[in-house]
């Protein structure tokens, strides 16, 4: 059974830094994009960096020059590196990753959520 667990999230003041964990556990094959998205109250989830396999990477405006989203493939785990935070980064961040694992004896490729890890930027 793969899952996704997250950690890393909390309470920090305008300008600080935090930064997100993602590892990916189970019969994992392959990992292939992964990715983090949020959810601020009342607002859509939505795209806040993504990776590939081979480490292209992008960026929604908002986080673009401030947020850094790498990889460890030998770990299966996504991070997001989140520098100058703004009030309005508050929000729920969840991990999510497309991965190929072993059923049985063949594969599959599913897509993969982390729990939320809330975040909350605030003096």
């Amino acid at each position: 059974q793969v899952q996704l667990v997250e950690s890393g999230g909390g309470l920090v003041q305008p300008g600080g830094s935090l930064r997100l964990s993602c590892a990916a556990s189970g019969s994992i094959f392959r990992n292939n994009a992964m990715g983090w998205y949020r959810q601020a109250p009342g607002k859509p989830r939505e795209l806040v960096a993504g990776i590939t396999h081979v480490g292209n990477t992008n960026y929604a405006d908002s986080v673009k020059g401030r947020f850094t989203i790498s990889r460890d493939n030998a770990k299966n785990t996504v991070y997001l590196q989140m520098n100058s935070l703004k009030p309005e980064d508050t929000a729920v961040y969840y991990c999510n990753a497309e991965l190929t694992s072993y059923t049985g004896s063949s594969l599959a490729t599913n897509d993969y959520w982390g729990q939320g890890t809330q975040v909350t930027v605030s003096s």
